[in-house]
């Protein structure tokens, strides 16, 4: 099974229901009844404000094909501006990323390019959301939570402390981590959904997406712009519609045409579901970078899309790599400082950088 998710446009379109199975277990505690597909769109769609539909509008221009030139006087305005709003965060936003963002066509006539000022403000909207939601200050938060309890921050501030703690904890069970890249130099986001919790602290979640979607970004080769996903679907946790609308709200507000592809194996019912949840809110452009595999196509999809093909694919897809040997269950994981830190963030970090100079070097190979 090989199904491409790009939903009609239509956001009243009729959705198919699926049901989450029951896990009967004598050893599993007893678990509330998991929301009907109906009371779960109900509930989020309650959660779309008008913020976000604004960004769904922004980001749907976003699939308009084309390049334009953009000379090197517009590049040198747009990132005076940046610096001059946002002067302690904006070299985050990479030349080519607001190169790619100013040289698309403009949605209301595709054959011009954009204005210079809607350039400008869809990356004002980006930057103004990174504020918004502490972004720039996430992995000070995981050094914060790695030192000492004693340490005078974290005795001054407390709900500080608590925050770090908490984003901390939701890194703890390596169901999220950077590793490798894609033939075409992305950074490779692999998810684990059997390490997920079945109750989530949801901000706590959404705050570790933030920090590890910047960790991908800050870490890719020149000239690229944007990361993929690998998701391991076997067994994932029932679905929490807030913690989906919320990592929604990020990835269009703050991650604008960073996804690049997610490839999720194997199709569960519960993906199915957590898709048909999806699909309505998503922007089409979106919906269409979101491929469900069969658990026997997903090894010849990696032998592709990974950089060294075969040899790169991890054991829970039947390959050779174990990815545990460096992200193993939390209950295998020393603690890194002298607090609550499992999860080896610096050492995945160091990890990623030494892969983007391997790919580099391995590119130029190539080209030979």
């Amino acid at each position: 099974m090989n199904i491409n998710c790009n939903p009609p446009n239509n956001r009243d379109c009729c959705i198919t229901t699926f049901r989450i199975p029951s896990i009967p277990s004598l050893f599993m505690p007893t678990i509330p009844p998991s929301p009907s597909q109906e009371e779960a769109q109900l509930q989020m769609n309650s959660e779309v404000d008008d913020v976000f539909e604004d960004a769904l509008q922004e980001d749907a221009d976003e699939g308009v094909e084309g390049v334009f030139a953009v000379s090197a006087d517009e590049m040198a305005l747009i990132r005076a501006d940046l610096a001059s709003d946002f002067p302690d965060d904006f070299l985050y936003l990479s030349d080519a990323y607001v190169h790619s963002v100013a040289s698309k066509p403009y949605s209301k006539d595709p054959t011009k390019r954009r204005p210079i000022e809607y350039s400008q403000e869809k990356l004002k909207h980006v930057m103004e959301w990174r504020e918004e939601v502490g972004a720039p200050d996430m992995e000070d938060l995981v050094k914060l939570a790695n030192g000492p309890p004693s340490a005078p921050e974290a005795i001054e501030n407390p709900e500080r402390f608590a925050r770090a703690k908490a984003l901390v904890s939701s890194l703890n069970n390596n169901s999220l981590y950077w590793h490798g890249f894609t033939k075409d130099g992305r950074p490779i986001l692999w998810i684990r959904t059997n390490r997920k919790p079945w109750y989530p602290d949801v901000d706590a979640e959404v705050n570790a997406l933030i920090l590890l979607a910047d960790t991908g970004i800050k870490c890719m080769p020149d000239g690229v712009t944007d990361f993929a996903v690998i998701a391991e679907t076997s067994y994932p946790p029932p679905p929490n519609p807030t913690f989906m609308i919320k990592t929604l709200k990020a990835l269009v507000r703050g991650y604008p045409d960073r996804l690049n592809l997610l490839l999720s194996a194997p199709v569960s019912s519960i993906v199915q579901f957590v898709m048909n949840l999806l699909l309505p809110l998503m922007p089409g452009r979106l919906a269409s970078k979101v491929v469900l595999l069969g658990v026997d196509e997903i090894c010849d999809k990696l032998k592709g899309l990974l950089q060294n093909g075969t040899d790169d694919i991890p054991t829970f897809f039947g390959g050779t790599v174990n990815h545990d040997a460096l992200y193993p269950d939390e209950g295998k994981c020393p603690n890194r400082g002298q607090g609550n830190l499992k999860f080896d963030y610096f050492g995945m970090v160091d990890r990623l950088k030494e892969q983007r100079d391997e790919w580099i070097a391995w590119k130029a190979t190539q080209s030979e």
